[in-house]
């Protein structure tokens, strides 16, 4: 899925991903940081993301133009 940062904690790690498709709030996992490149969210970036068993979001990524599917790629 893709979707824009919505609000993130960098104390607590607490987090909302807004996803593009149907404008959904979905909170960060606990793990959601672990193995990527980020080390903090700002509100507003754009990424791409899975969701785990709970419904919440992981596995955080960066999105190329095909990730994000941009009309024409």
């Amino acid at each position: 899925m893709q979707g824009v940062i919505k609000a993130y904690d960098p104390t607590s790690g607490d987090g909302l991903i807004m996803a593009d498709t149907d404008l959904a709030d979905y909170e960060l996992a606990a793990n959601a940081l672990e193995g990527t490149i980020f080390r903090t969210l700002r509100q507003g970036q754009r990424i791409v993301f899975d969701l785990d068993d709970a419904g919440r979001a992981t596995h955080l990524r960066l999105g190329s133009e095909i990730d994000m599917g941009t009309p024409g790629h």
